[in-house]
């Protein structure tokens, strides 16, 4: 029961982080550096400290006790996931939402998903163990069915730039991005697992369920440090400091509470991520496969329900509702593994 538990926190997360972008459709007036570090700041910064706050008790006794490797190390890999995360954010620009989501998200599932136990040198122990057979299934079956969204996504751009003709699509800008995007965001399921040791004080003075919430204080403030490297970067470059209290009487208060809600969406998915993480029981390292692949799973969903596949072909729809069985078919192999391991 707990490894379902699990499976449905993990699906509460993914689908804020499936919907987290959506808020930026309202932005006005601001460049991507501004609506970027506003919205950066609130999900790797604010919200981290307030929830670890409410949520971990005698904070400052488990920060004093806290190995300090143990949080150096979650720090430097979120800052090397915070580096992913912009990458990712550029390559929208010359690739679109789907090749973006399809390459990134489908390396960050099975590097993420696979590095702790290789790094720790558990991964053949935990291959030979019951369960195993169909986490490894699982996993490849996500990677599939991702390659199979981002087939289906491109045939849909594709189709639509028939009719609106959209400019800046650039294979060669964004394929190079969308990769480092892969690669280093599977860091964070990494930066997770190097943080257990801090969880595991936090859970010794009553944190219970809620204890990675303390590790997302050097997590994600590791993630915001290289974007706000970046985005300064950018704002000098580009000059567009002023854009925070320029944006004209109509649209400031709009594009900051628009940053904030999307800050607030992609900080769900960790609150609920560490929810889902510590109920997985053997196998907590398939957390990462699961959440990626519902993420895909539910960002296709809500394409669907927001009527962008309308004016697609029938064979870009006959390609997503193939890739939609296999991510499902996924998730449920991924579950059974779970719960096999856990008995």
């Amino acid at each position: 029961m707990e490894v379902l538990n699990g499976v449905l926190f993990h699906a509460v997360g993914a689908s804020g982080a499936a919907m987290c972008y959506t808020p930026q459709k309202k932005v006005r007036n601001w460049s991507w550096q501004t609506y970027w570090l506003a919205q950066a700041f609130v999900c790797w910064l604010l919200l981290p400290v307030v929830v670890a706050l409410i949520t971990i008790p005698q904070l400052q006794q488990v920060l004093r006790e806290a190995p300090s490797s143990a949080m150096w190390h979650s720090f430097l890999l979120g800052m090397a996931y915070g580096v992913g995360g912009t990458a990712f954010g550029i390559a929208i620009r010359y690739v679109g939402f789907s090749l973006t989501y399809a390459i990134s998200v489908g390396i960050s599932c099975v590097l993420g998903t696979l590095l702790p136990p290789l790094v720790q040198g558990t991964l053949t122990t935990i291959l030979k163990s019951n369960g195993a057979a169909f986490i490894a299934s699982g996993v490849l079956m996500g990677a599939l069915g991702i390659a199979l969204c981002g087939m289906a996504g491109r045939n849909k751009e594709k189709d639509l730039a028939q009719q609106n003709n959209p400019a800046g699509f650039s294979l060669a800008k964004g394929l190079p991005l969308c990769l480092l995007a892969g690669v280093l965001s599977a860091f964070y399921g990494f930066s997770i697992d190097q943080g257990q040791p801090v969880s595991d004080i936090a859970a010794k003075y009553g944190a219970g369920n809620f204890r990675v919430n303390v590790v997302y204080l050097f997590s994600n403030t590791g993630a915001f440090i290289t974007t706000l490297l970046y985005c300064l970067y950018l704002h000098k470059k580009e000059k567009t400091f002023s854009e925070y209290g320029a944006a004209g009487k109509n649209n400031l208060g709009t594009n900051y509470l628009m940053a904030a809600l999307t800050g607030l969406l992609w900080y769900g998915q960790f609150f609920f991520y560490g929810l889902g993480h510590v109920r997985m029981g053997t196998y907590k390292f398939s957390s990462w496969a699961i959440h990626m692949i519902m993420l895909v799973l539910f960002s296709s969903v809500a394409g669907l329900i927001m009527k962008e596949w309308n004016a697609c072909g029938k064979k870009t729809k006959s390609l997503l509702a193939a890739a939609l069985v296999v991510l499902v078919a996924a998730v449920l192999v991924l579950t059974y593994g779970n719960y096999l391991g856990s008995s």
